[in-house]
């Protein structure tokens, strides 16, 4: 399968080992919403029996890049999307799988339209972790840009 036929979950899953190595599931991936599930796996518990809080920010941080990818993988040719910073509360104890849905915090067609004045756009995504019950146990926010290339 080429880059091209990979879908953003399959291509984050094949490039980024933390993903991969987290299990995480790629359950819907839009330039409007990314959700991503985080399996309930003991390997990966806390003291208290549910998903360690690492194992949290990873997902939520894989929810934030795929959305990125999906609302500007047409501007990779030009810009590279990094984190610039990324801040996470957690909010209820959570157990079992949990699920983090990103979305963007500044319109897409804002943002390139200022990579295309010759800015380097930044750009936050919000994140909540849900526990299976629809109980908010995070929320997070990463800071992204668009660097140009060259």
């Amino acid at each position: 399968m080429s880059a091209d036929q990979m879908s953003i979950g399959e291509m984050l899953a094949a490039t980024v080992p933390m993903a991969r190595t987290l299990n995480l599931e790629f359950l819907e991936t839009t330039p409007e919403r990314a959700v991503v599930s985080l399996p309930d796996q003991s390997e990966y518990h806390n003291h208290v029996g549910g998903p360690h809080a690492g194992a949290m920010f990873t997902l939520g941080e894989s929810a934030s890049g795929a959305i990125v990818l999906a609302a500007f993988g047409d501007q990779l040719s030009r810009a590279v999307p990094l984190a610039v910073s990324a801040e996470i509360a957690y909010k209820k104890l959570a157990m079992g799988a949990v699920t983090a849905t990103a979305t963007l915090g500044r319109p897409a067609a804002e943002v390139v339209a200022e990579l295309d004045a010759g800015g380097r756009p930044e750009f936050p995504v919000a994140i909540a972790i849900q526990r299976a019950d629809g109980a908010v146990t995070g929320e997070m926010t990463v800071l992204w840009t668009l660097r140009p290339n060259g």
